[in-house]
């Protein structure tokens, strides 16, 4: 569907003041609680308003995550028809007449789409995801030129919000708990890139293991759904070819 058609579908529903309802399928923990609701839309609607107009008129027990409902917390993280967003984020298209939301993938589900977040932040924590210099701190802030080619490799890597849809799309990261997983590599990458940080050489021994770089096969998943547009696979890659910054 191109968007020029979705735009004049949407003009058209704007138009007549009401657009057609949504028919969604939601995945649901117990077999007893209902999964298939007919939502009246609004114009524009994200998948969030969805799932709010179903707690609210329909299913009060419905369990999912959100917080602030801008792209940036990162706590509402599902899949719709398979592919992993944030709901805040993802429009719900004029065209659409039927969606199906599904919990993260590659994590434990506690309730309907609410999943145990614990596996990604296991591999999170492996990468000593924080700036550690020299002495344990920086006597005066550092300055990092906003031309230099140091700056220009890490600029790619910031902005992830820790929100999982990478890891969710990620063939290997769930598969059995042991890939460290795109955006933890994507991290590690940035800080080793960071000449105020001195974990690097550690932190290059624990991604060159086996389940670290080595055990990605570039399917690009992780970068074609980061809601930041970032590209983990262009910092797995760099980091797997050693395009980093001499230690």
């Amino acid at each position: 569907m191109s968007r020029a058609r979705a735009r004049k579908a949407m003009n058209a529903a704007e138009a007549g003041g009401q657009a057609e309802p949504l028919n969604v399928r939601v995945h649901r923990s117990s077999d007893e609680a209902a999964s298939s609701f007919t939502v009246e839309r609004i114009v524009p609607m994200t998948v969030l308003d969805v799932l709010l107009a179903i707690q609210r008129e329909h299913d009060h027990s419905i369990g999912f995550r959100f917080s602030c409902r801008v792209a940036m917390c990162g706590t509402c993280t599902v899949r719709v028809n398979g592919r992993s967003v944030l709901a805040c984020q993802r429009i719900v298209e004029p065209v659409e007449r039927n969606i199906a939301i599904a919990p993260a993938a590659g994590m434990p589900v506690i309730r309907d789409l609410i999943v145990d977040t614990t596996p990604f932040w296991e591999q999170w924590q492996r990468v000593i995801p924080y700036v550690s210099p020299e002495d344990g701190e920086l006597d005066e802030p550092a300055v990092v030129a906003p031309d230099s080619p140091e700056r220009q490799a890490i600029d790619p890597a910031l902005d992830c919000i820790q929100c999982g849809a990478c890891y969710s799309s990620c063939g290997f990261a769930g598969d059995d708990g042991q890939f460290i997983g795109p955006a933890a590599l994507n991290r590690a990458y940035a800080l080793i890139s960071d000449s105020r940080d001195d974990a690097g050489q550690e932190r290059l021994d624990i991604i060159a293991g086996q389940d670290g770089v080595g055990r990605c096969h570039f399917m690009y998943g992780c970068t074609g759904v980061c809601p930041k547009g970032l590209d983990p696979a262009r910092a797995i890659r760099a980091a797997r070819t050693g395009r980093l910054k001499d230690r």
